[in-house]
């Protein structure tokens, strides 16, 4: 028999399972996240292993989903210093790069920005060409003062050809350092694009310290056997490599493994899934098993980029939100008791009432104490359920896209607060193991790729240029580490672009498969 190990870090907790090949759970833990993320992942994982008392030789894959990349952007720490080199001129020289981004966040990356002649119009044909010789003084300049670059091309979702180029004539002179290319990151709309690519090029570090710190963590418990993975946003896994050439696809995995997890516990191929941690609730749709994504551009850590996000709503309210009464007014939260639900809440003993407690107090859940809940008014307990109540009824209604009632999956270990009938929802699921949907998710996910291009249907026909997107996804899929021989195309999307000329459409690709 072998079994898989998954991990998923929260904002509250740190959870980890473990299952078997046949993905049933074998053993579960939670720990409190730590703030440096990683000796909380060492106990989680340290934790399971102890309980399990399984032969670790027999563990063959341990999955990770973590917050080091988006606490690495929002605290403005251990980001590289990159390189910015825009491919453009003249036609993109009205704004500069970092436009809009906070001081701070520019500072950590380092104001390194270059622009030079080439790019591509629309429709494909050459601004002008691309500047090679100026490309060489640029790497010539920048060696030994930056650790990473970021080449960025108008339009290269419809030609890479310059930005391809200029990899080749950086790395002759900068050998192999870190190149994150925009028309693998980003779609159409150059700031955006930019904007995803730098990120990305600044978290390169970050990646390749998490990753190796895991590996090492592992090694230590004697996991020698285990394949490591790490978990992207769109529920699916990435190769340790593939994961240090885009470590971006690493932000809000947390609440796609909770939507994969609750996916595979709910046996549903399509719902709402409501995944309430301890100090957060995440809101997102499971589309044909997978996690639906944002189609409107979406900011991270104050800076707007548009590679692709999971489209989720996040309320401050979770089990150990603090609820209180000031000038008769009921307020849940924005605060909470986090990871110290179990010394705080009154039903563990402590003097602070939080959302736990009221559903406690009101028979919605038996955790901790009934007895140390029952001085809080009755009447105050049901003001501040039906508070909360209404908060995740309008979140519920916000994410529908139609108003035909949906199925709604519960998980999450603070998901105890939520009443048993929900606006808009025809059904409330509240699987076995909810409390541990993310770190479920985590271990049993498949490993994908997508492609995201436009194409001229001037120059191919329309099956030409869908079979080409295809084998693209499915190349990226077994680039991140599936088995070749069981990757299959999971979803594929055209959209013709009426504002291009040349009969332009859009194709997005997204192919999956198992583990190797």
């Amino acid at each position: 028999m072998e079994y898989r190990i998954g991990i998923d870090v929260g904002g509250t907790n740190t959870d980890a399972v473990l299952v078997n090949e046949n993905m049933e759970l074998i053993e579960s833990v939670k720990v409190p996240t730590t703030k440096d993320v990683s000796s909380g992942i060492f106990e989680a994982l340290n934790k399971v292993l102890d309980k399990s008392n399984i032969d670790r030789k027999k563990i063959k894959y341990a999955m990770l989903g973590t917050t080091h990349a988006t606490n690495a952007i929002a605290e403005r720490k251990r980001l590289c210093k990159t390189a910015i080199i825009r491919i453009g001129k003249p036609a993109t020289e009205a704004i500069a790069p970092l436009v809009g981004w906070p001081k701070d966040l520019v500072e950590a990356v380092g104001n390194h920005y270059y622009l030079i002649a080439g790019g591509n119009e629309f429709d494909g044909r050459e601004i002008s060409p691309l500047d090679e010789d100026e490309l060489g003084k640029i790497a010539k300049e920048i060696k030994g003062k930056v650790e990473s670059v970021a080449v960025i091309s108008v339009f290269s979702p419809v030609s890479n050809k310059h930005e391809l180029r200029a990899k080749e004539i950086l790395q002759e002179v900068l050998g192999e350092i870190p190149i994150s290319l925009s028309h693998e990151i980003g779609s159409l709309g150059l700031l955006e694009r930019e904007n995803a690519t730098v990120l990305n090029a600044a978290l390169v570090e970050v990646a390749r310290t998490t990753a190796n710190s895991f590996k090492d963590a592992l090694k230590r418990e004697g996991l020698t056997e285990a394949t490591v993975y790490l978990c992207q946003n769109d529920g699916t896994l990435m190769s340790i490599d593939y994961a240090m050439r885009y470590p971006i696809l690493t932000i809000a995995c947390g609440p796609t493994n909770s939507i994969r997890g609750a996916a595979f516990l709910s046996k549903l191929e399509n719902a709402l899934v409501l995944d309430v941690g301890g100090t957060t609730s995440d809101i997102g749709v499971i589309s044909q098993g997978f996690p639906r994504e944002s189609s409107i551009a979406v900011e991270i850590g104050g800076v707007r980029t548009n590679f692709r996000m999971p489209d989720l709503i996040s309320l401050a309210l979770g089990g150990g939100t603090i609820i209180r009464e000031e000038n008769g007014e009921i307020k849940v939260g924005p605060e909470s008791v986090g990871y110290r639900i179990t010394e705080e809440a009154l039903v563990f003993g402590g003097k602070t009432i939080t959302a736990t407690d009221i559903a406690v107090r009101l028979g919605l859940a038996e955790v901790g104490s009934k007895e140390k809940v029952k001085d809080i008014p009755l009447e105050f307990a049901k003001r501040a359920h039906a508070k909360m109540q209404e908060m995740i009824n309008e979140a519920i209604d916000k994410m529908k896209t139609s108003k035909e009632p949906q199925p709604l999956v519960l998980v999450g270990g603070g998901s105890i607060i939520v009443a048993d009938e929900v606006h808009g929802v025809n059904e409330i699921v509240r699987p076995k193991n909810f409390g541990v949907a993310n770190a479920l998710g985590a271990a049993i996910a498949q490993v994908s790729g997508e492609i995201d291009r436009i194409y001229s249907l001037s120059d191919m026909s329309r099956e030409a240029a869908l079979n080409d997107a295809k084998q693209r996804a499915i190349n990226e899929a077994i680039k991140a580490g599936a088995n070749p021989e069981s990757v299959d195309v999971v979803y594929v999307e055209d959209i013709p672009l009426a504002y291009l000329p040349g009969n332009a459409v859009r194709i997005r690709v997204k192919a999956a498969g198992n583990l190797i």
